[in-house]
């Protein structure tokens, strides 16, 4: 006769709870299992600010994360991938030490990419030429598609798994030979102070439900010709704002009057900063 545990023993209750441990057990040997494989990678990181993607702040480590690092058999890789995580951040420079200020506020599945060296961090101009002849222009909309020389994105958003830092915003303006694609490629872009009605526009950013520029803001901000050392049409962002992946990128252009704008003319604008990607 096979052997049973009667439903009120002890055992009924104790085997159980010993099933429930063996799971949490192994659920906790799994999570370690990952994050000892992304600790392993961040010796050689090239990140100033690796912490802030395990989220090590000023309040220290998990009980997660300290468990991994002291199963790193090796003492001094184990001391080397101390120091990356809690050592200060040596100084980056431009939009890249800008990037590294914001990785705490990056979605979790792009900091374990970039824990993983799956991603990386590079330069960058997002950009759209679009026609300038009303009042109200809309730089990326939801169906315009990638095309070289037009613009770099489709659908006005980023490709997932790539997160934009917005250091700058680039504005230009010239006339085309006519209404033809190839002729918007081929537009001599230059100061819009040459186009007074643009100049004298407003422009607002939006992305992510959030404002990063706010209705209002004034062209002129773009007007930089007698700026030495500026380059032409290039606002720098004393606020720069991260963009995430797969939401839409909301650049409008609203401008008083469109009387002196020439039939034809283009405007170019330009998203500059550091993204990330494979």
């Amino acid at each position: 006769m096979p052997w049973r545990v009667e439903k009120h023993s002890p055992l009924a209750i104790l085997i159980p709870k010993r099933k429930q441990q063996a799971k949490c057990k192994l659920h906790n040997q799994l999570k370690n299992k990952v994050m000892l494989d992304i600790l392993n990678g961040l010796e050689n990181t090239e990140f100033n600010n690796a912490g802030a993607l395990f989220g090590v702040d000023e309040n220290g480590v998990t009980e997660q994360l300290l468990g991994a690092i002291n199963s790193i058999k090796n003492p001094i890789k184990r001391a080397k991938v101390m120091q990356k995580l809690i050592a200060p951040p040596a100084a980056s420079k431009g939009s890249r030490a800008e990037m590294e200020k914001h990785f705490s506020e990056l979605p979790q599945h792009v900091k374990d990419q970039l824990s993983k060296g799956d991603l990386r961090l590079a330069d960058t101009i997002i950009y759209s030429i679009v026609p300038i002849s009303t009042k109200t222009t809309r730089v990326f909309e939801p169906q315009h598609t990638r095309q070289i020389g037009i613009r770099s994105i489709s659908e006005g958003r980023l490709q997932k798994g790539q997160v934009l830092l917005v250091s700058g915003i680039i504005m230009l303006a010239g006339v085309a030979a006519s209404e033809s694609a190839d002729d918007a490629m081929r537009t001599a872009f230059a100061k819009i102070e040459a186009i007074p009605a643009i100049a004298n526009g407003e422009f607002s950013l939006k992305a992510n439900k959030k404002i990063i520029v706010p209705e209002g803001t004034n062209n002129r901000v773009f007007a930089t010709e007698n700026f030495h050392g500026v380059t032409l049409g290039y606002y720098k962002l004393a606020n720069p704002r991260l963009i995430h992946d797969d939401v839409p990128i909301e650049l409008v252009v609203e401008l008083g009057t469109v009387t002196g704008i020439a039939a034809n003319t283009q405007l170019f604008v330009g998203l500059h900063g550091t993204i990330t990607t494979p």
